[in-house]
């Protein structure tokens, strides 16, 4: 099947999952923002979400996207490098017109992974998986106010580990969602650098608020 085998197909997959997990941060960003104001807001979307079957069937939606996300980044990672064969040994400068971030993909692809896998066990490990389990510690799963006091008012390691990775994120956005427009074949000689000044705005918006959401909780906590 060209769709899973062919390179084509590959980075088509690619581009969707990529797309969906983006529609995804900004639905976790706008939890986020509610957070700030009120803790009682976040809570009350904490327990809409909780353990129902449609939350249980959007996490599991959404653990499909980052697997298959990840899956085809290597299959294509290993293809291209084989393509290159010994060249990838050699020591060259960047190509003019690439972008870091282009050429870097799958490192700061790892690196997101690698910090989605902390923020689960943080926090949907605590919450969803532990009100699925009966598992019932300090904090009550459905208390997501508490669960964000914890990890991050006054904690200044796990605040600099999330700024690194929504700086990682920002790098992975800005060429991956403009990618996966050309990908998908919406985009022309024009309106290429104008969905690449797009990606940079996209990636700014989300990753920005993001920061800046987890600076006010380690400063002030979560609104009243």
């Amino acid at each position: 099947m060209w769709l899973l085998n062919s390179s084509i197909g590959r980075k088509l997959i690619m581009s969707i999952s990529g797309l969906f997990l983006i529609l995804f941060l900004l639905f976790h960003l706008s939890m986020n923002v509610a957070a700030v104001f009120s803790g009682e807001a976040y809570n009350t979307i904490c327990g809409l979400l909780g353990s129902n079957w449609y939350a249980i069937v959007g996490t599991l939606v959404l653990a499909a996207g980052v697997v298959v996300h990840f899956v085809y980044a290597v299959m294509l990672t290993l293809q291209n490098r084989r393509a290159r064969g010994n060249d990838r040994y050699a020591l060259n400068s960047r190509p003019k017109g690439v972008e870091w971030a282009s050429q870097n993909m799958f490192v700061l692809g790892l690196i997101v992974i690698l910090f989605m896998i902390l923020h689960f066990t943080q926090f949907w490990y605590h919450m969803m998986f532990a009100e699925l389990a009966g598992i019932h510690g300090d904090i009550h799963p459905q208390d997501g106010a508490a669960f964000i006091n914890y990890y991050f008012q006054g904690n200044i390691v796990n605040t600099v580990l999330y700024l690194v990775w929504f700086g990682a994120l920002w790098f992975h956005l800005t060429h991956g969602f403009w990618s996966a427009i050309q990908t998908l074949g919406w985009s022309n000689t024009i309106w290429l650098s104008r969905w690449e000044c797009i990606s940079k705005w996209v990636a700014t918006i989300i990753c920005g608020l993001f920061a800046i959401i987890t600076i006010v909780f380690y400063l002030n906590g979560v609104g009243a």
